[in-house]
C-alpha cells in the first residue's frame, strides 16, 4: 500500500462516530472562531476583506456557496478563495505546533462545499477534524522547518489539509483521493516573502480554493499521481529530503488527534503568534507598575533569532503585524491590542512614532526559536531611572493552556461587533456550539453571510 493510499484509507474509513468527544469539542470551537474571524477579516483596515469581496463579486460565478460578510453567493470555487483570504487577513486564525495556521486554508473549503452539497454538521466537524488531522502530522513530519522556512504554510500543508477536508465533504473514495491529492501537489506553494502585504492571506484563499478544485476534480474522474506523498516526493521538494521524518506522518493517525494533543492554538490578538509573548509580557508590566506612554524613556526586547519580524519601522499597520517593535509599542501605549490597533492612523500617530524609535530588540541565540520552547523578555527604562522588566514563556490561548469558553466568546463577540446584531450573533453561537445537531449549514451560512462588509 502506498503513503498517499494509506492515508486515503484512514480518511474513507473514519466516521463521525469514531470521533471522541474532545475532537468534536474543538472542531466546534475551530468553527465558531474561524467563522468570527472570517467576519472580522471583511472590515480588515487597509482593505483586504473589501479588495477580496469586490475582486469576488467581479468573478461571478454559480451562487452555490456563501461569501461571509459578502451578502454575496458564488461559485463554491470563489466562495472557498474570498474565506480564506479574509480568514487570514487579520492574523487572527488559529494556529498551532508545529507552526502552521490550519483553520484558514481547510475550514473555508468545507464550509463552501457542504453548503453546496447541503452537507451536515456532523460532514463538517468530521471534515475539520479530518483535515486539521492531515495538516498536524504533515507538519509533525517536518517539525524541522521552523516558521522561517521559504514556503508559507497555508499554500502547502495547509492546502493539502483543504483537499482532505473538501474530499471527505464529497465522499471520495480511496483512488478519488489520491488523485485529489496528485492534483493538490500541482497547486501547492506560497512563497514567505510576502508576509506583511496582502498577498500573505491570499496564501489561505489559494489553498482553500484549491483544495476545493482538486476533490472536485477528482469526483470528475480527473487523475494525478497516485502517491505524491511518496514516491512522488511532496515532502522533498518543498521542505528538503533532510527535513522530513516519514515515520511520523502516518504513525498513529488520529492516537490521539492532534487537536487534542497538543491542542490548537486560539489567538488572543491579531497578529504574528511570536509577537504575543513580547504582547503578553508589556500588558503584565504596564499592569503591575502602572506606566503608560509619558513614563517611558526607552524599551529593550530580548527575543529570539527571527529577523524578519524585527521591523523598527513597519511600512504600514498590516506590517506591523509582524514587527516585535510595533506589537510591543501598542501594550504599552494602549494597554491592549486588537483590530483596529493595526489601522493606518495607529500605525503613524505621533506617540508610536516617537516610541518605536526607542525600541531596542535584542536577537538572542540562547532564545530558542522553536515556538513551543521560545521566550520574550520585555525591559523598560522608566523617566524616573526605574528599569522594569517582564518575560513571558507561554501566551494564553497556545495548545495546552487554552482560553475559557468566556474567553473565545468574548473574542467572538469583538469580531462580529458592529456587524451582527446582537440576536444575530447569539443565533449564531448557538447553532455552532451545537453543530452536530444540524441537518443542513445553511442556516449557519445565512447569518454569517449577511454581515455587512466595511464600506458595505
Amino acid at each position: 500500500m502506498s503513503v498517499t493510499y494509506e492515508l486515503a484509507h484512514l480518511l474513507v474509513s473514519t466516521r463521525f462516530e469514531d470521533l471522541p468527544e474532545a475532537a468534536v469539542e474543538i472542531a466546534r470551537q475551530v468553527c465558531l472562531d474561524g467563522i468570527g474571524v472570517i467576519i472580522a477579516g471583511a472590515r480588515e483596515p487597509l482593505g483586504v476583506g473589501r479588495i477580496t469581496i469586490e475582486y469576488t463579486r467581479e468573478l461571478g460565478g454559480v451562487p452555490e456557496a456563501t461569501v461571509i460578510a459578502g451578502n454575496l453567493r458564488t461559485s463554491a470555487l470563489n466562495a472557498a478563495y474570498a474565506n480564506g483570504t479574509m480568514c487570514h487577513a487579520l492574523d487572527f486564525d488559529n494556529t498551532w505546533m508545529p507552526v502552521n495556521h490550519p483553520t484558514s486554508p481547510a475550514l473555508p473549503a468545507i464550509l463552501a462545499l457542504a453548503e453546496r452539497e447541503r452537507a451536515s454538521g456532523r460532514d463538517v466537524l468530521l471534515a475539520t477534524v479530518l483535515a486539521f488531522e492531515v495538516q498536524g502530522r504533515m507538519r509533525l513530519a517536518t517539525r524541522r522547518i521552523g516558521a522561517n522556512s521559504t514556503f508559507h504554510k497555508p499554500g502547502v500543508s495547509g492546502l493539502m489539509g483543504a483537499v482532505a477536508g473538501a474530499g471527505k465533504i464529497l465522499g471520495l473514495g480511496a483512488p478519488q483521493f489520491c488523485h485529489a491529492f496528485g492534483v493538490g501537489g500541482s497547486r501547492a506553494g506560497s512563497i514567505t516573502v510576502n508576509t506583511g502585504s496582502m498577498t500573505k492571506s491570499s496564501h489561505s484563499g489559494h489553498g482553500a480554493r484549491m483544495g476545493v478544485e482538486a476533490a472536485l476534480l477528482a469526483r470528475r474522474g480527473w487523475t494525478a499521481n497516485e502517491d505524491v506523498f511518496g514516491a512522488g516526493k511532496f515532502f522533498e521538494t518543498f521542505y528538503g529530503p533532510d527535513a522530513y521524518e516519514p515515520e511520523l506522518f502516518l504513525t498513529d493517525f488520529g492516537r490521539p488527534y492532534r487537536m487534542v494533543t497538543p491542542g490548537v492554538g486560539f489567538k488572543k490578538f491579531p497578529a504574528n503568534y511570536y509577537t504575543h509573548r513580547p504582547i503578553d509580557a508589556a500588558l503584565a508590566l504596564r499592569s503591575a507598575h502602572a506606566i503608560s506612554g509619558p513614563d517611558i524613556d526607552r524599551v529593550e526586547i530580548d527575543f529570539p533569532e527571527f529577523p524578519h519580524l524585527v521591523r523598527a519601522r513597519p511600512k504600514s499597520g498590516l506590517d506591523g503585524k509582524h514587527s516585535v517593535q510595533y506589537a510591543t509599542a501598542l501594550a504599552l501605549l494602549d494597554g491592549k491590542v486588537g483590530i483596529e490597533s493595526f489601522s493606518e492612523e495607529r500605525r503613524f500617530a505621533p506617540d508610536m512614532e516617537s516610541l518605536l524609535g526607542r525600541i531596542k530588540v535584542n536577537m538572542r541565540r540562547e532564545i530558542p526559536v522553536d515556538i513551543a520552547d521560545t521566550y520574550a523578555i520585555v525591559r523598560v527604562a522608566t523617566k524616573d531611572g526605574r528599569v522594569l522588566e517582564e518575560r513571558c514563556d507561554v501566551p494564553r490561548g497556545f495548545p495546552g493552556h487554552p482560553l475559557t469558553r468566556e474567553e473565545r466568546i468574548a473574542k467572538f463577540h469583538d469580531c462580529v461587533a458592529g456587524m451582527l446584531a446582537p440576536e444575530a450573533r447569539d443565533r449564531l453561537v448557538g447553532l455552532v456550539e451545537r453543530l452536530e445537531t444540524c441537518d443542513d449549514i445553511a442556516p449557519v451560512m445565512a447569518i454569517a453571510g449577511h454581515a455587512p462588509a466595511a464600506g458595505a
